[in-house]
């Protein structure tokens, strides 16, 4: 699959069906775990998605319409400490609202830092997509940060942690492109009609 159009939708504080109704695709993840560097990496644009430094720079869900065939859903990062209870809670209500709610959802990329075990948060956010029988792939962002050779040693507890198989994981990187195509893949596959 090649990403030929891609164009920012909408915000939302709370997850109301598009129109027109479309396959999506969610990207959850903690916050910077890399979601908008990998959403920019995907489409080929620099600045569809807005980056930050800053952790928490996602806090509403963000729809963007590819190829004019799909909507990508861009969750709000979760675990960031620096916010208080109050704005967590939110957050969480806002995500629950958005798997509850929408009837299109064909694949959740559930990102997570390939240098750092699974945190908490990761493992609930898996419990949860298992919970709701949500289907989901794990990326390892920030790839290029380790080598090679010793990406299987990182892998290895975050595969344990998501009860996941290493094959089952796709290494990325929003700097090099790494793990671009098989995201693409998978995204064709999980958008292509059910036979």
């Amino acid at each position: 699959m090649e990403i030929k159009s891609a164009e920012f939708v909408t915000s939302m504080a709370a997850y109301a069906p598009p129109k027109p109704l479309l396959p999506q695709i969610a990207i959850a993840g903690k916050s910077n775990v890399g979601k908008s560097s990998l959403i920019n990496c995907l489409c080929r644009r620099k600045a569809l998605a807005k980056t930050s430094a800053t952790p928490g720079k996602t806090r509403l869900i963000n729809l963007f319409l590819l190829n004019n065939a799909f909507h990508l859903v861009d969750l709000p990062g979760y675990g960031f400490a620096k916010v208080d209870k109050r704005e967590k809670m939110r957050w969480g209500e806002m995500m629950e609202g958005y798997f509850h709610n929408t009837g299109e959802l064909r694949l959740t990329l559930h990102l997570v830092d390939i240098r750092h075990e699974p945190t908490q948060d990761d493992l609930q956010m898996n419990a949860f997509l298992r919970g709701m029988e949500i289907p989901f792939l794990v990326i390892a962002t920030k790839a290029d940060k380790i080598s090679r050779g010793a990406r299987m040693k990182y892998l290895a507890p975050i595969c344990r942690g998501l009860q996941v198989q290493p094959w089952q994981v796709i290494c990325a990187s929003a700097e090099t492109g790494d793990g671009r195509e098989q995201i693409l893949e998978a995204v064709e596959k999980a958008l292509s009609p059910l036979e």
